[in-house]
This record gives structure tokens, sequence and C-alpha cells, in this order.
């Protein structure tokens, strides 16, 4: 690398122009001072530490890695790696990786083999089955894993045992993306495409720091921007990011007021008849309603209670109104707030009025916050039923019973799939009484953390933790079950434009570390999980069957992976799903012909009240959308739950950093990445700074009525009243003299969530920060 990629994360610029090819740039970095030459061989992959999966491959020298490169021929990144792509593999080569089981004893984890601790988990389950049931036992998985073993776990949980607990730390991230895609399209499923970005006049961006969460989209975006007729940009998010310094209209709104800044741009759309009258009444149900809300929300309205300019409003309205080719991404800063569902789903509203879907440069991308997300959603590893199956629907859970060959009544639907929060609750209630932790680190990740370590603490939870490390979670684990890291097994895993790609195994795992698809699979075997037929239940054993099987359960569904083969992925670039006869080569954009996966017999869900979160019924569903069309949803603005005050007169917000991936398990122990951001930092505004005799450098301690985080300030252009904290430290590293943990963001947070897609809330915490120490 020529260019320093920490200093530079995302490197040299090589222009194009609208609907021209994005050139081609082989991003490689190699350890030790090796060359091309002196490399092995080659292994194809793709990155598991953002959700772009950009596709690289692995460079291996006497049976370890050392190194990658961008795959120049990847629809994603035409050879681009970002920073935590080119770096971040070296964490699988850690010295403290797990490479042996760990089992609780006499208060302490001790190393055991395998049997003894599959024995216990296996013991426990039965136990804990035969006493109290299904219901006992819940699996909180991760965004990181591969397809094979989401399916593979999904059929475990809701198959062979029926447990309604089941879900992931997308939870965290990601939620928000699949519940506004169905309440607004009767199904998941991403309608646009990367390529949008080469072909779009207006790129809108809402509450997504793309430059920081997925870097490489960021250097296609930059490269349009550098190019011949550059398109123009929206930015709201209240910090200045990266993407608003490069905004031709940035938005600042005070958090959790996102809703009422979303109907005031649709007032102005609606009003200046910005809107396609004759898409919308050819496929859109709701417009009526939608315009009698945002009637409510003039701009002046809306800038008192943003706190942002009413003329700004009407700029980024004009943007968007006139737009001829609109895309648009979501993130965390709409996701993780208390109306994030009903502000998620304006910025569809704002594509089906204006018509703005199935065209090259016409698209929304309701981001992912992780990797593999997709796949959590797709596999029913998240609260879903596998196939973007309709839970409420008898039909579709009889489809997945014929596909398991179990009966029925063995598929919990008597209710909606248990989402996380209500999980960690069940658990503090003492209801779960098992609960299995994959790939994830609650510990660090969750909410009002000092609750969540209590519950994990508890001596009546029997916790399993399958991991790579012994995080912060798996100190407090029964059992800790040394995993296999990406690049030491085999599978499949999808972006956020459905993008799938093959992972190969390039090297072995270290000790006795497992595949989690092994570790799934022997766990069924050793509970003797059977089909009606008395086969075992799940009938494959290695990745290739069990992604033959998932062919089998997507197809003639939306994320239809029939007409993908391992072989096929084999190829030169990843394949977006649909995939299938009609649809071999994959497709680009959904809803082209103006079709929605939204027909009341077929759809994933009848959706939600976005203020209760109540599920509507089978009977309102099909008399509000008979024919499936995209539904125009409304959304009343509510006030945040936790409101700034005279005691706590901050907003307090938190987020990622490019350099690290949420709590630092792997970019934690990675040099280059690690010694670019070491420590956890609060973010203040010039304006605020100076009240609090705060200069950059200080040490401030941010608190809410739930803790406090003891950090360095550094004062930004940042909007006044907003305090900003990264989410990713833990205190693995850092204990204080005291035992005391000053360094969790999720120390502050609060045990709330969006009342549709139960996404917990991040984004508006009440903070007071007072000066602790003056910069040495």
């Amino acid at each position: 690398m020529s260019t320093d990629r920490i200093a530079d994360p995302w490197g040299d610029r090589t222009p194009y122009g609208a609907g021209q090819h994005w050139p081609s740039r082989i991003d490689t970095y190699l350890a030790d001072g090796l060359r091309s030459d002196d490399v092995d061989r080659w292994v194809q992959s793709a990155t598991v530490l953002h959700s772009n999966g950009d596709a690289l491959d692995i460079a291996v020298k006497d049976g370890r890695m050392v190194g990658v490169r961008g795959r120049e021929s990847d629809r994603v990144n035409h050879g681009r790696l970002g920073p935590k792509d080119l770096f971040g593999w070296q964490a699988n080569a850690a010295a403290d990786r797990l490479t042996a089981p760990l089992i609780r004893a006499n208060g302490q984890l001790a190393q055991t083999d395998w049997d003894t601790a599959m024995a216990a988990v296996v013991r426990k389950s039965q136990e804990l089955l035969e006493e109290f049931g299904p219901s006992a036992l819940g699996f909180y998985t991760s965004g990181q894993l591969f397809l094979e073993e989401y399916y593979t776990l999904g059929v475990i949980a809701h198959g062979a045992i029926g447990t309604n607990h089941v879900d992931g730390n997308t939870r965290l991230c990601t939620a928000t993306a699949a519940e506004a895609l169905k309440e607004s399209f009767g199904c998941d499923g991403q309608p646009g495409s990367y390529t949008d970005v080469d072909h779009a006049d207006v790129l809108a961006l809402y509450g997504h720091n793309v430059a920081e969460t997925q870097p490489v989209l960021w250097m296609r975006m930059l490269d349009r921007l550098n190019g011949t007729d550059p398109p123009a940009i929206v930015c709201i998010d209240p910090r200045p990011t990266p993407v608003a310094q490069h905004a031709t209209v940035h938005l600042a709104p005070l958090p959790g007021t996102n809703v009422a800044l979303m109907n005031a741009l649709l007032h102005e759309i609606v009003e200046n008849d910005w809107v396609d009258n004759g898409y919308i009444d050819a496929h859109a149900v709701g417009f009526d309603e939608l315009t009698k809300r945002v009637s409510e929300f003039p701009p002046e309205r809306a800038a008192k209670i943003c706190d942002v300019s009413a003329d700004d409003i009407r700029a980024a309205a004009r943007l968007l109104g006139n737009a001829q080719r609109l895309l648009s991404t979501v993130l965390q800063g709409f996701y993780q707030s208390h109306q994030a569902t009903a502000a998620a789903v304006q910025v569809n509203n704002i594509h089906i009025v204006r018509g703005m879907l199935g065209k090259p440069g016409c698209g929304v991308l309701q981001m992912n916050g992780q990797p593999t997300a997709e796949n959590t959603r797709e596999c029913g590893a998240d609260g879903d039923l596998a196939g973007f199956r309709n839970w409420s629907n008898d039909s579709h859970v009889g489809e997945l019973a014929d596909l398991w060959n179990i009966d029925i009544s063995q598929i919990p639907h008597y209710a909606p799939p248990t989402h996380a929060m209500q999980m960690f609750r069940y658990a503090e209630q003492g209801t779960l009484r098992l609960l299995w932790v994959s790939a994830t680190n609650p510990a660090v990740s969750l909410p009002e953390l000092h609750r969540i370590r209590a519950i994990l603490g508890q001596q009546r939870l029997f916790l399993v933790v399958q991991d790579i490390f012994l995080t912060e979670t798996a100190e407090l684990a029964d059992v800790v079950l040394p995993a296999a890291a990406w690049g030491e097994k085999t599978g499949t895993f999808t972006n956020v434009d459905r993008t799938v790609h093959l992972s190969e195994k390039a090297i072995d795992p270290p000790g006795q570390a497992r595949p989690d698809l092994d570790i799934f699979l022997d766990y069924a075997r050793r509970m003797d999980f059977r089909d009606r037929d008395g086969k075992p239940l799940p009938a494959w054993t290695d990745p290739e069957s069990a992604f033959a099987a998932w062919q089998q359960c997507s197809s003639g569904r939306p994320c239809d992976y029939s007409g993908l083969s391992y072989d096929k992925l084999r190829g030169p670039s990843g394949i977006q799903w649909p995939c299938n006869a009609e649809n071999p080569d994959g497709t680009e954009r959904l809803y082209s012909d103006g079709k929605f996966w939204a027909a009341p017999d077929y759809c994933e869900a009848y959706g939600k009240d976005l203020v209760t979160g109540a599920p509507l019924e089978p009977t309102e569903y099909r008399a509000m959308n008979p024919a499936g069309k995209a539904i125009i949803k409304a959304a009343e603005y509510l006030p945040a739950h936790e409101m700034p005050s005279a005691e706590y007169p901050f907003a307090l917000i938190t987020g990622r950093t490019v350099y690290h991936f949420h709590t630092r398990t792997k970019t934690g122990r990675v040099p280059e990445l690690q010694a670019a951001a070491p420590d956890v930092w609060v973010e203040l505004s010039g304006a605020d700074a100076p009240r609090l005799g705060v200069t950059d450098g200080d040490f401030v301690t941010v608190r809410t009525p739930r803790g406090s985080v003891t950090a360095e300030a550094r004062i930004t252009a940042m909007r006044p009243g907003v305090v900003f904290l990264p989410f990713h430290y833990g205190y693995w590293d850092v204990d204080d003299a005291e035992g005391n943990h000053h360094r969790a963001a999720n120390e502050l947070t609060l045990t709330d969530w969006d009342p549709a897609s139960k996404q917990p809330i991040f984004k508006t915490a009440a903070a007071q920060v007072t000066l602790t120490r003056r910069m040495s």
C-alpha cells in the first residue's frame, strides 16, 4: 500500500461520472514484508467486519493467514478494502484465542474437553425441557455467522426444541431495517442496489455515517462526487461526520425528532406536487392518510421541534422532490431511536410517492449494521421465520413443518417470536433458564449494562457462550465453547444489497476450536433430535448440504437461492438474490415492475401499529391491501421517552468509529486498528465546551441516571446540546484499582425499545457532562 490506510481510511480517488462503470482499485495488505509472489495460495472470501460484504482473497503461507487483497471483479467493491478489511484478519492469530472448552467449577472457569462441556449443556437442556418445557431455553446469536449456521440454529430452536426465544444482536442494528421494509412492502428485502450510486443525482443519507460504517460504499460515493456531474447529498445527522462535510444540505436535528423532520420533508414534497400520481394510483395504498398527516408539519413547526432551520428543511425537500434518480440509505441514527420504524418508513414513503423504485439510481437501502444480518432475517435466527415466512399465516408455518418433516404444532407460532430485550427480561424474571449466546458480547453491547451483567451472572441462569475469545460475556458463562473464526470454516453470507458471497476455509482453527455449524449439529445429535420419520433433525452434515437444504427452504420465497450453488459462487463476483430459474444471474433491483411481495397470502408480515407495535390482524391487512400494493404509512411525532432536563441537559448518542467493529472483540486485538482508536472519547460541541469550561483533550465525565463514563473530550462542530460516545469499548483490558468499568457507553443507555421493531434505544438518553481533569 502506498497510502497509509489508517490516516486515510478511504484511499485514493478514481473519479467517474453518472452511468459510467466504477473504476477498479485493488487494495492489498501483506504482513511481514511479504510480496504476492511469496504467498502459497489465495483463498476466496469476503469481509465480515461490516455490512458491505467487500469481496477479498485471503493470503495463506505455511498454513497461516498473512494478508488479504480485494477482488477486482466483484460487483460490490471492485477490488477496494477498508481499514478493518485490510488489517482485521490478524485477530485470528491473537495469542488469547480460545482453543479448548471451559466449564465453571467452584466458581471458576476451567479447561475441559468437548465431551464434558457438551454433556453439561445437553444435561441442562434435557432437565429444563422436562421440567419447564421449550420456553425455558433461548438462543441469542450474532450478525457474523454464516447462512448455513443460522439456518441450522433456526431449525434446532424453532423446530426441534420448539422455543420462541430466538434472536440475535442484529436486534441492535438491523431490526428496524427489516420492520420498515415489511411495513412498506409487506416483506423484507432491500429494493436498491449498490450500483444505484453510479446513477443517482441525489444521495440522501438518514442517520447513516457511511464513511465509517461502510467505508468502501463511501469510496464509491466519493468517486462519484469527484467525477463529472456529481450527485447532491442530503445528510441528516447531528454530528459533523465526513458525510455531513460533503453534504449539499446538512440537517442536524435534535436526537429523537426524526419523525417530525421526515413529516416536514414529505409536507414539502406533497405541497409542491413533487409526486408521481400515476405510480401512486397504480402501485400504492395509504396516500390520503399521509397527505392528511404531513399537512400538520410545515417546515416551521418541524424547525421548532428539531431545532433546525426551516429554510434548510425546504432546501433538502427541494433536492428530494426534484431528483430524477434518488438513492436513500438509512442506518442507526434513525434505527436506534424511540420512533425508529416510524421514521424509517417515512424514507420509504418518499420513494413510493415519487415513484423512485426499481430503476437505475432509484432505490432505498435500509442498511444493516452487521455483515450477515440479512442472513439472520432470512433464516429465522433473529425473530423471524425461515424464508421470510409469516408467523401468523398457518400455511407458511405448515410449509416449514413439511420441509422439516415435523408436526406444525411443534413450531411455535402462537405469538411473535421473542425479541432480544424481552428474552433478557424473561431471564431476569427466571422463566428463561438456559441462554446460548453465540459470537456476540451482550455484556458490552446491550443497554443499561449493570442490569445485563446482573442477568447474565444469575446462578439460576445456565449461560452457554460460543465464541473465539474470552469476552466480557464469556467470563460470566457456565460453559464456554471455542469456535472457529472467519477464514477457518466454509459458508456463505449476504450483504445489504442482497449479494451472496462464498467464504472458503483458508486455514485450520487453533487447538480444539470448531466451526459453529459443527457445534450446533453436535448439540442436535447429542440431544437426539428427530423428525417424524425418526431421521436426524437437522438432516445435513456439512456446509454444502446445509446450503442445499436452505435452497429448498428459500425456493419460491422472496429470498430465493434455488439458482445458486457453491460452484456458481466460486465465480468472479457475488450474486444477488433472488436467483432462480427466472433470474439465473441474480436480481439487481426489486420491484422494477411495480409489483411487491405484499399479497395477503404471500407477504411476510401484516404490519403493526407504529405507535403501540400491536400487530394488524390478517383480516385488517386483507381489507386494507387486497391487491398487494406498496403501503404508504403515516406517522405522528411523539417526543422521546427520556428528554434533556435541568439536571441532565444533554442528549446522549452512541455510535461507531471506522477503526472498530461492535465490541472490539476482534479489532481491539489488531495492532493497527487498536493504535488508531485505543480508548473511548467524548465528543462535545464547540458551542457547549466553553460553557462547561472544557478544552480539547480534557477529561470529562458523562453521567445519566444509570451510570457514568469518564473519557477524553474532543471538541467538534457537532450541534449544541448533544454529546457522543463510541460504544465499542468494554472493560476487558482496563479495570481500575476499584474494579470499576468507566468506559462502556452502554453503562449509560436505557432499557427501552421501538414499539414496532423492538430495536433498543441508544440515541436519546438524557445526560450531564462535567469537567473531571484538565489535559496534562
